[in-house]
């Protein structure tokens, strides 16, 4: 298990996965790792089919959007000597986290929790908490950040 040569970190582009993003670059730079940051594109996402295709261009817009944002998070939020490899996805999040932690044989996954509780726990579940039970390796869970009882929010300006 130890050192581990490969680690994969999934991120939604939200504050809670960017805490986890922390964890992970300090372990793969401890253990000089390789770094998969992955973000899955989910179908359910994008508009119903239609016949002219549209929903299919949407998809593909996403996904080139994602790609983008990844390479801005490595690099704008990644150490230089870190060897990263950014990776798109498309399906349902848990289930591509654990398939790609299958492919690309990772020692470890680095994920973030929301925290959701309540009936948002109950109808949307829990990637984390699935990838958790599913996976083939270890699974290191960074909490959402917490202030005063509060999820901490960040404010995006446009």
């Amino acid at each position: 298990m130890l050192p581990f040569k490969k680690i994969l970190y999934p991120t939604d582009f939200s504050e809670p996965s960017y805490e986890a993003l922390k964890a992970a670059n300090e372990l793969a730079l401890h253990f000089s790792s390789e770094l998969c940051i992955v973000h899955v594109v989910s179908p359910a996402t994008a508009p119903p089919a239609d016949p002219s295709g549209s929903s299919f261009l949407v998809l593909q817009e996403m996904e080139k959007a994602a790609k983008e944002a990844l390479n801005e998070i490595v690099k704008k939020r990644m150490p230089k000597e870190l060897s990263v490899r950014p990776i798109v996805v498309v399906g349902g999040a848990a289930e591509e986290i654990i398939q790609m932690s299958k492919k690309e044989r990772v020692d470890l996954i680095v994920i973030a929790t929301h925290g959701q509780t309540g009936w948002r726990h109950l109808v949307f579940g829990s990637v984390a908490e699935k990838v958790v039970r599913l996976a083939p390796c270890p699974v290191l869970t960074i909490r959402a950040p917490h202030v005063n009882g509060h999820k901490e929010r960040s404010l995006r300006s446009s």
